[in-house]
């Protein structure tokens, strides 16, 4: 989704990604229609939001340089940039 001129935006590899105010990454993510965004380390397997909740780790990206954050309790902020984990454990 490219953001308009009024609706804030994330940059996620490189590219914007518009989202509600509010909302976390996972949310803003899924919403793109992203329902991976990394692959684990054994077996390469995809791996997005599943519990939604900060429990089980699968949703992990980088955001603002700090590695290891889980998409689904993060709010996403205008301006933040975000790289996902795809071919690794972010």
């Amino acid at each position: 989704m490219e953001p308009a001129d009024t609706e804030p935006a994330v940059t996620v590899d490189g590219e914007p990604l518009a989202f509600v105010p509010g909302r976390t990454l996972a949310a803003a993510l899924v919403a793109s229609g992203r329902v991976a965004w990394r692959t684990t380390r054994g077996g390469q397997w995809p791996r997005g939001v599943f519990c939604g909740i900060g429990v089980c780790y699968d949703c992990l990206v980088t955001v603002d340089g700090r590695r290891g954050q889980r998409a689904c309790l993060v709010r996403a902020r205008a301006g933040m940039a975000v790289t996902t984990g795809e071919g690794e454990d972010a």
